[in-house]
């Protein structure tokens, strides 16, 4: 029952997400979900690999490595994992400022990441390695994170600039492979990177999508996307966890025109045969996404609550309990909960979720508007 939050479009000071663990607390979610890189920036402190976070959006809007202690001590201590993920190939050229080696020789066509050099994976190696605790060549510090889960993206990756550089594209022809089976390649070492140091790979829907039964078993697929089939995913024998992302009842909680009922009927085993109690136990749960292209620390609270309650519900019931009418009362009355906790939750019934109350009035006496 997890929340993604991503620091990488906007950087997210450490107090906000500090105080955003205390509210996952309250509504019973136990995994936090750490979209650390994109595209844009790369915000985290490594001791072994110091030019990494010069690639962050300023040298005010970093994490260093304690503070990511911290907050991961202080989820720990709430009952909450923290799950990081550094998305690669692809929303990777942020690496590029410090390591431009890793990356394509075009300045415009910066990603997907460098396959034909060793320097890339000795990067995402020395980056697992740390996070893992391992550092400097074998030096033992504390994991930086303890959880087993490592998230690797894999998703949205455009092959063409690959195709377009001529040290890549010569690397591909020398090795037999098209540009999809570079991908497949780059996938599947990074996850073996991954179980090297004790680390399960978490990879989103395309990895599946083009390769199913190829990948390692024990990779868990992350499902976003609406064609990418749970139930085959399931039946290969993955674990799955769920966020079906641009529909009418979408997790993508950036998605502000879904409203809570939504979100609360969307069923993560839906779809898979309904005696088939051993598939639908590999679907090991869900997060709510909250993508950071229109999110910061201004607008956190109100983006996300109070609609991540109503994932949070579905997460824990049985498949069977979905009756919307009888979840309204909960779900209005945690708003206001909420409220006296500081967490700034939007009203429930916001035809677009973060905007204000319509009028005065008790949020205790809350209607809803027609």
């Amino acid at each position: 029952r997890g929340l993604m939050v991503d620091t990488a479009r906007h950087f997210l000071p450490i107090r906000t997400l500090l105080h955003t663990i205390d509210a996952m607390s309250y509504a019973k979610l136990n995994v936090l979900h750490l979209h650390l890189s994109d595209t844009e920036s790369f915000p985290l402190q490594f001791r072994s690999r110091p030019k990494l976070w010069d690639g962050s959006y300023s040298s005010r809007e970093r994490y260093l490595k304690q503070d990511m202690r911290w907050l991961v001590e202080h989820a720990r201590s709430r009952g909450i994992r923290v799950v990081p993920e550094f998305d690669v190939p692809g929303h990777a050229a942020s690496w590029c400022v410090g390591y431009p080696e890793v990356c394509p020789s075009d300045p415009t066509c910066q990603q997907p990441l460098n396959i034909a050099t060793n320097k890339t994976f000795e990067l995402i190696n020395d980056i697992v390695a740390e996070c893992a605790g391992v550092i400097d060549g074998g030096d033992d510090e504390p994991a930086l994170f303890e959880d087993v889960f490592f998230h690797l993206g894999g998703d949205e990756v455009d092959t063409s600039c690959w195709e377009n550089d001529s040290e890549i594209s010569a690397w591909l022809k020398n090795h037999n492979m098209s540009s999809d089976e570079g991908y497949e390649y780059f996938v599947k070492r990074v996850a073996s990177i991954a179980r090297k140091h004790g680390r399960r790979p978490v990879q989103w829907s395309e990895v599946f999508d083009h390769f199913k039964g190829q990948l390692h078993p024990s990779t868990v697929v992350h499902v976003w996307k609406q064609d990418t089939n749970v139930t085959e995913v399931v039946e290969y024998g993955f674990d799955a966890l769920i966020n079906v992302g641009y529909s009418n009842h979408s997790w993508y909680l950036d998605n502000l025109h879904v409203p809570w009922d939504q979100l609360y009927t969307n069923e993560p085993c839906e779809g898979i045969p309904e005696h088939r109690h051993d598939l639908c136990a590999r679907v090991l749960g869900g997060h709510g996404e909250m993508w950071g292209e229109r999110v910061d620390a201004s607008d956190l609270d109100s983006t996300v609550w109070p609609r991540l309650a109503a994932i949070a519900e579905r997460l824990w019931s049985p498949q069977q309990l979905r009756n919307v009418t009888a979840a309204l009362p909960r779900i209005e009355t945690f708003r206001c909960l909420l409220l006296e906790r500081g967490v700034a939750a939007a009203p429930v019934h916001n035809p677009m979720s973060r905007e204000g109350p319509p009028g005065v009035g008790s949020c205790y006496e809350q209607r809803r508007i027609r």
